[in-house]
């Protein structure tokens, strides 16, 4: 499993993963279903996730009503942001679906 924090339009969330890389095509069209086709994605460290969510990471983690394949850790933008500092992110991965630019 990954985890990442996207920064989207709608804010940050934190998701967890089985896809090598937050821009996997099989992983941006699942997360363009729900809407999100822009974002800049940063990869957290899984320990480090798991010990800043305590025991609502096993939660999402087991979670046999989500899809294996992409859970969400935190909607709460305001929560994912202060849990990481910025150097405990990994470089930026940009997405966003062609279109005219603004």
């Amino acid at each position: 499993m990954k985890t990442f924090m996207l920064f989207t339009s709608n804010g940050p969330l934190v998701i967890l993963t089985s896809y090598a890389s937050a821009i996997d095509p099989d992983l941006v069209e699942k997360l363009k279903v729900k809407g999100v086709d822009k974002f800049i994605a940063f990869e957290i460290d899984i320990d480090l996730a798991r010990e800043r969510y305590g025991g609502h990471f096993p939660v999402v983690e087991n979670d046999v009503r989500e899809s294996d394949d992409l859970r969400v850790l935190d909607f709460n933008g305001q929560r994912a942001f202060r849990l990481f500092r910025f150097a405990e992110l990994s470089k930026p991965i940009f997405h966003e679906e062609g279109g005219p630019a603004a």
